[in-house]
């Protein structure tokens, strides 16, 4: 289990209200250039996990997508069985920067687009996360976007196999944060997880959570 900390102040009302205005001043500007340099990673809770060989990671955003509601909520995408990485997943709309994208805030606005269906134009972007370095050789820049309610969802069935919400106040509050272990090439490695109705966000995902946490925290 994660180590209880102190409790987050609600910040839920301030995101209803002001929408991107109430995040903004907590996070962090846009990385101005590639490669990204990434913060935290799979092996900060790994640290005997060795990587394989060295390598240049491959930059990718995701968009974390916080719905203005009275009540906000962070939409989820569970990934299809049939995808070749992540079967079955809950993760982030997002994915690897193309050789056309303009930037990484349009790659994490366009994956979230061709994945839900979700209109760009319903939102704002409020602020980064520090990148994040997965053991499977990618560099993430979680890109807090503040989605206006009214939006409509027209998921890719071939990627997409479910779009849920979760309350923010749920996944900001330690003690919903879970420290969960599984063998991975040959070896035990250490996660965070959150469990959320019949949902199991972990991984990946659950750590930029975690990162969102603290920032708001801090």
């Amino acid at each position: 289990m994660d180590t209880p900390q102190s409790p987050v102040a609600p910040i839920g009302p301030e995101i209803a209200r002001d929408g991107a205005g109430a995040l903004r001043p907590l996070l962090l500007a846009e990385p101005s250039a590639l490669p990204l340099s990434p913060g935290p990673s799979d092996y900060d809770l790994n640290p005997d996990l060795k990587r394989a060989v060295p390598h240049e990671l491959v930059p990718s955003a995701v968009l974390i997508p916080i719905v203005r509601r009275a009540d906000p909520t962070v939409l989820f995408t569970r990934r299809t069985e049939t995808l070749a990485r992540h079967a079955g997943q809950v993760s982030f709309p997002g994915g690897r920067l193309e050789t056309d994208d303009a930037s990484l805030v349009f790659t994490a606005l366009r994956e979230t687009q061709e994945e839900t269906g979700i209109d760009p134009a319903l939102v704002t972007v409020a602020g980064f996360l520090d990148p994040y370095e997965t053991g499977t050789g990618f560099a993430i820049l979680p890109v807090i976007g503040v989605l206006e309610e009214g939006f409509g969802l027209s998921p890719n069935v071939k990627e997409v196999a479910e779009i849920f919400e979760v309350p923010l106040a749920f996944l900001l509050d330690p003690a919903n944060c879970k420290r969960e272990t599984t063998e991975w090439r040959g070896s035990e490695r250490a996660f965070y997880a959150f469990h959320y109705k019949q949902h199991h966000i972990w991984g990946a995902t659950a750590a930029i959570i975690v990162s969102l946490r603290d920032r708001l925290r801090a």
